[in-house]
């Protein structure tokens, strides 16, 4: 089952351990939570492979190894061939996994201690480290993790797949692709974002009959997005605010001219665009309904200004003196804002106060510019980095990259679990921003705007991929988010 039907909460690692002592303290042994993940996995290998007749187990030396152990034992009563590769000794097993161990062994399954090579399967099981991990797989462990990516039968990781960081979804190389991973008790936040999206395959729940009584408040959310109210039969184009996309310096027109059709597929009563006098025409006769503007002064953008309800600044901008004294006007405007691109660029560069209520949606790179350090460390941490971003411009941010992140000023974060690679195209950032103010001209204030924009930006993004990932365009998602808001009204 997908993660899309389970509980919405989200939890870091230290979360997740306080709720299972907070079972153990009720009376729930650490075997019988053991035994419940266990036999969880059990059911779910039964239903995902049937055929799999060949079964290894990749068992580190915490609970996670021996949750891998007592499955062992599950398969080889039903028939299968098993097989564990021990990772430690037996001394350095906790008394439940020692308990699993000696179950395994009863079996008949056939225990290797720390095995150079892999043995074949039809399907490996991932228990080596789960959340008990804080740094890099090392050693033999790295070793078996390289053997395990380079095969081609399925892997089922237990909890977390090893090496992945189940608190921020950061991982070096040596951490284990699978194909789907079992997560116990509550959804570990890391399992949903950055480099957890190409290493946790499909994420499944099972929180193993633990009441919900008594649970820590979350950490995270995944996304759920508001509905657009129903139009009214009387309405008229001036109900439903006019966006001013402000971009398009020379060479980028097409920047301006895609946020400004998707603010127009989005729902905007009124979209105008403000660019170069050299694009002006050309943006005008690809979409006639966009109302293109030639600007090149803040004399000239002061009327247009004056008569928009919400600014998209940023696509195609620059960071030129035309670019800036743009941003500038715009900043000074107090007219609601959604900055992207080299608006948040520009920002970086020269900080300012930024009105209320405005959405800002950076990339990795553009975080790590506004928050003044490398690419590198936005991307080991994406929830502590959009909370700062928030927090410090006291507006809506949308972190973008695989697992989208939006968060509020006051710490609240959802993730996005759709979109795909497809998307790692130019123009993609251009339609979120024009989907985005849309959705703020029609009222929605900025956290429902920004999380509405990502959720619809993404889902049009999977369905214009349904003909293939490779080559797929920014403008591809236009008719998908046009039929995508009106489903979502």
């Amino acid at each position: 089952m997908h993660a899309d039907a389970f509980p919405r909460a989200l939890y870091r690692t230290q979360q997740v351990r306080a709720i299972e002592q907070a079972a153990a303290a009720g009376g729930i042994a650490a075997a019988t939570l053991m035994e419940r993940a266990a036999t969880a996995a059990w059911r779910l290998l039964q239903q995902r492979w049937p055929q799999a007749r060949r079964i290894n187990v990749l068992a580190g030396p915490g609970d996670n190894g021996g949750d891998g152990l007592w499955l062992a034992a599950l398969a080889r009563r039903a028939g299968r061939s098993v097989s564990v590769c021990e990772l430690a000794p037996a001394a350095a097993r906790s008394a439940a996994a020692a308990q699993a161990c000696a179950l395994a062994q009863q079996a008949g399954v056939v225990l290797s201690d720390a095995p150079d090579s892999l043995p074949d399967a039809d399907l490996h099981i991932d228990a080596l480290f789960g959340i008990g991990l804080s740094r890099a797989p090392q050693g033999l462990a790295a070793q078996w993790i390289a053997a395990l990516n380079a095969q081609r039968a399925p892997v089922l990781a237990l909890d977390v797949p090893s090496g992945l960081d189940a608190d921020t979804g950061a991982a070096t190389d040596a951490a284990v692709r699978a194909t789907v991973t079992l997560s116990f008790v509550a959804w570990k936040r890391g399992l949903f974002t950055g480099r957890a999206r190409a290493l946790c395959g499909e994420p499944v729940l099972d929180p193993l009959d633990l009441a919900p009584a008594g649970m820590p408040v979350p950490d995270a959310w995944l996304l759920d997005p508001p509905r657009l109210p129903p139009r009214a039969r009387d309405a008229h184009k001036g109900m439903f605010g006019h966006v001013l996309v402000i971009g398009g310096s020379q060479g980028f027109a097409g920047a301006a001219r895609l946020a400004g059709e998707a603010a127009l597929r989005c729902g905007a009563g009124l979209v105008s665009v403000a660019t170069r006098a050299s694009h002006a025409a050309a943006v005008a006769a690809q979409r006639p309904e966009l109302m293109a503007h030639a600007v090149e002064s803040v004399d000239q953008l002061a009327p247009l200004l004056a008569r928009a309800s919400v600014l998209a600044v940023g696509p195609g901008l620059g960071q030129g003196t035309w670019g800036a004294s743009m941003l500038d006007a715009a900043l000074a405007g107090g007219t609601r804002l959604v900055l992207d691109a080299d608006a948040l660029n520009l920002l970086a560069r020269a900080p300012r106060p930024l009105p209320p209520g405005c959405v800002l949606t950076p990339h990795p790179g553009e975080a790590a510019r506004l928050l003044a350090c490398g690419a590198e460390a936005v991307e080991a941490d994406r929830f502590a980095a959009v909370r700062r971003l928030a927090q410090a411009h006291g507006g809506t941010v949308v972190l973008k990259g695989a697992g989208t992140l939006v968060a509020a000023p006051d710490g609240n974060v959802e993730v996005c679990t759709g979109g795909n690679p497809g998307m790692a195209s130019g123009g993609m950032g251009d339609v979120l921003t024009g989907t985005i103010a849309a959705l703020r001209a029609q009222g929605l204030q900025a956290w429902d705007a920004a999380r509405l924009g990502v959720w619809l930006h993404a889902r049009a993004g999977d369905a214009a991929a349904a003909d293939g990932e490779r080559g797929l365009l920014a403008g591809d998602l236009l008719p998908h988010l046009r039929r995508l808001c009106n489903e979502h009204a």
